[in-house]
């Protein structure tokens, strides 16, 4: 399990996706999200503009990102 510190109160998922490389650009994090295969706690999350906060748990492609 990989975990990714924030500096604010939330990161979008997007853009966590982005930033921990667990998505090569922003497009390619913006149709992971679309084509459903993100999850964030457990469920299947579509929009890529979900907030984030200390405690999330993000699932993508084999990996599991922890949100501190």
């Amino acid at each position: 399990m990989q975990t990714f510190k924030i500096k604010d109160e939330y990161i979008k998922l997007g853009q966590a996706l982005k930033a921990a490389g667990l998505a090569e650009s922003g497009v390619d994090a913006k149709y992971a999200v679309q084509d459903g295969l993100v999850k964030v706690n457990g469920q299947v999350e579509t929009q890529r503009g979900k907030k984030l906060v200390p405690g999330d748990l993000v699932e993508f492609n084999g990996q599991t990102l922890k949100i501190e």
